[in-house]
């Protein structure tokens, strides 16, 4: 062959590091906090929806390539609920196969070769992957540390804006570093996209995820709401990750762009799992409020048995991941401090480093699930107190 069969906008992309250190938890028997999926099932009357729709013959078939109208509804009297926010079901909400493909549809849609993409280092990995599938340039602007967060520098935003941007792609709640971006932040970086003519992604998945403080769209800031692709999903709020459920709203023109990606991606997905999630996004204010409760009591609990466990932490004001760092107990390589992790104390989790162009930025930092059981992360802890010895 005359050259390598993968094509090479991706030769940089392996086996992805939830992967490795997944089948690393399995063959040493580690907990695994490595990897963000609940270790328990979401609400039982949602999971019965599905079986209802399963029965009753809807979704069986292909639904329509927008998604069923119950869930578009559902998804737009859930923006005005919590938001405030208005949006047209037929027109500004589109479903998606989770929010990996709506970020994937939006980036083929909006970017062509060439364009810059100006995104939050660290970043989820799949960012790095669809903006190189799309033919742009990724831009990194890197979130640093500050006492027990990590901050944006909005200065470096501004600087990193050339002619060539076409947009930015934003993440808040952050994961990995559990930032949640504050109002003063977001009606910077609205001011920007406006002032330089530039469209905005954000990724909202983990916007009932917050603790402490508030999740505010960007999109209801002034000048925003016709260049702003919102994406949220239905996985992390209701514990059901394997339905794999999204969707986009925005402006007319903006959702008939992703959607003309989307298309050619996997058309449709999870019929009678729409369904279900219709009804899983009126549930009552007492079981969102019951998610986040249960999840910082979580984070509580992890986050001082790092701590005494001789990690520095970042404790997070949403997601349900902890960013630690290791310089502390005499580490710096975070690849190699996760990968022996699992044999000295049988605990798994996942380097920072690999959500980094600048891998040297993000080399001390490992990344904790808390999305498991109590008495998962209290074994976890109980494991992790080895390193407390030396």
């Amino acid at each position: 062959m005359g050259r390598p069969p993968l094509n090479r906008r991706l030769a940089a992309f392996g086996t992805t590091i939830f992967a490795e250190m997944s089948a690393l938890a399995v063959r040493t028997g580690a907990i695994n906090l490595g990897q963000g999926f609940p270790d328990t099932d979401g609400p039982e009357e949602v999971r019965e929806a599905a079986v209802r729709a399963l029965r009753d013959g809807r979704g069986n078939q292909y639904p329509p390539g927008p998604g069923v109208p119950e869930l578009r509804t559902a998804v737009t009297e859930h923006q005005r609920r919590w938001y405030g926010l208005g949006f047209d079901p037929d027109a500004e909400v589109l479903i998606t196969a989770g929010a990996t493909e709506a970020i994937a549809a939006a980036l083929l849609a909006l970017v062509e070769p060439g364009d810059e993409v100006i995104a939050l280092e660290p970043y989820y990995d799949s960012y790095a992957a669809c903006v190189a599938m799309a033919g742009g340039v990724r831009v990194p602007v890197t979130l640093r540390p500050d006492g027990d967060t990590f901050r944006l520098d909005l200065d470096e935003l501004r600087a990193a804006v050339t002619d060539r941007t076409r947009l930015i792609l934003l993440n808040t709640p952050h994961n990995p570093t559990g930032t949640v971006l504050t109002r003063d932040e977001l009606a910077a970086v609205a001011e920007l996209a406006v002032e330089r003519d530039l469209l905005v992604v954000t990724d909202e998945v983990y916007e009932h995820l917050v603790f402490g403080t508030e999740h505010t769209p960007l999109v209801s800031f002034p000048g925003m709401r016709e260049r702003t692709v919102t994406i949220s999903s239905s996985g992390k709020t209701f514990s059901f990750t394997g339905w794999k459920v999204g969707w986009v709203t925005g402006a007319p023109e903006l959702v008939t762009a992703v959607r003309s990606a989307k298309q050619y991606l996997t058309y449709v997905s999870a019929g009678p799992f729409q369904y279900a999630v219709a009804e899983a996004l009126a549930l009552p204010d007492a079981y969102f409020h019951g998610i986040r409760d249960d999840l910082r009591a979580k984070r509580d609990l992890l986050a001082d048995g790092l701590a005494d466990a001789g990690f520095h932490v970042f404790r997070p004001s949403g997601t349900y991941f902890i960013t630690t760092d290791i310089r502390p107990l005499g580490e710096t390589d975070g690849f190699a401090f996760c990968r022996s992790l699992p044999e000295r104390c049988g605990v798994v989790a996942v380097p920072n480093a690999v959500f980094y162009d600048h891998q040297d930025q993000g080399s001390p930092f490992v990344r904790f699930a808390f999305c498991k059981r109590e008495e998962v992360l209290t074994d976890a802890v109980a494991r992790l107190k080895i390193l407390a010895q030396g």
